[in-house]
């Protein structure tokens, strides 16, 4: 007797679900890779271009649309739970997304760090803006927006038309974006 050892023989129908699975979750990771390279190359060579083909998971479940955020004034604002003047920030975007909405702006941020630490920040102090998991990828966003240092927070505004009006690193207040929202 010679056993065949397990694998090695031909394709079960569940073996052959695993690989197409496997195949498929592989293509898709190397397409939205493909993406988001060619992406960071166009905003590159154009850091005013709008991240409004990205898409972000949220910390609640879902996914951000930054399309879907297109066609407002938008102000972006990057962060992360480790940084202390991000943590103050918050509850002055907070302020202004509750004033600003009503006349037509938009907030969101987009959280550069880890899904687990964000999730558990927010249920102790929930925002009513969107939030994004950008990740580490984030700073390369932010990068590509125009942070030449990649540091936290940094904050772009966007008018109506998808340009950015506003750049800032570092804190922000609810004056400051007041201010910047009332020239657009």
């Amino acid at each position: 007797m010679n056993p065949t050892p397990p694998g090695s023989g031909p394709a079960t129908p569940v073996r052959s679900r695993r690989l197409w699975l496997a195949g498929g979750v592989a293509l898709g990771a190397i397409g939205a890779g493909i993406a988001w390279r060619h992406w960071q190359d166009r905003a590159a060579a154009a850091p005013d271009t709008p991240p409004w083909p990205l898409i972000f998971p949220r910390p609640e479940g879902g996914e951000l649309r930054m399309a879907a955020l297109w066609g407002r004034p938008l102000v972006l604002n990057f962060w992360a739970t480790w940084c202390p003047p991000c943590i103050e920030e918050l509850p002055e975007l907070e302020r202004f997304h509750r004033a600003w909405s009503p006349r037509g702006w938009q907030v969101a941020g987009l959280a550069v760090d880890a899904p687990t630490p964000v999730r558990e920040f927010l249920t102790r102090r929930p925002l009513s803006f969107p939030i994004g998991l950008a990740g580490l990828d984030g700073s390369a966003l932010s990068r590509a927006l125009g942070n030449e240092r990649g540091a936290l927070p940094f904050t772009a505004v966007y008018d109506g038309v998808g340009r950015i009006v506003q750049r800032k690193l570092g804190q922000t207040s609810f004056d400051e974006l007041a201010a910047w929202a009332a020239r657009v």
